[in-house]
């Protein structure tokens, strides 16, 4: 049994949804981030917000809002280090 996808709430408009690294190519590599990993990073590391806090913004549990931080780490940490582009992948 699957368990249901809750909506998560996104309180943001980003102004750029691609980021790339001085002088890459149009071949270079991607990592997609969705809305909602933006959101978590946003609400935790530029609103300074708790885990917590950010979980109950979003209308989620904090152990959900934690793997989709986890996960947002680690993509932005491949771009970072592999010189990938970073595209926001808005559902």
């Amino acid at each position: 049994m699957v368990r249901p996808k809750c909506d998560k709430k996104v309180n943001f408009c980003p102004k750029y949804k691609e980021f790339k690294p001085e002088g890459c190519t149009k071949n270079a590599d991607l990592v997609y981030i969705d809305i909602e990993e933006a959101e978590a990073l946003r609400l935790k590391n530029i609103e300074n917000l708790s885990q917590k806090e950010s979980a109950n913004r979003m209308g989620i549990s904090q152990s959900t809002f934690q793997r989709i931080l986890v996960s947002a780490y680690k993509k932005v940490t491949s771009a970072l280090i592999g010189g990938k582009i970073i595209k926001l992948n808005e559902k």
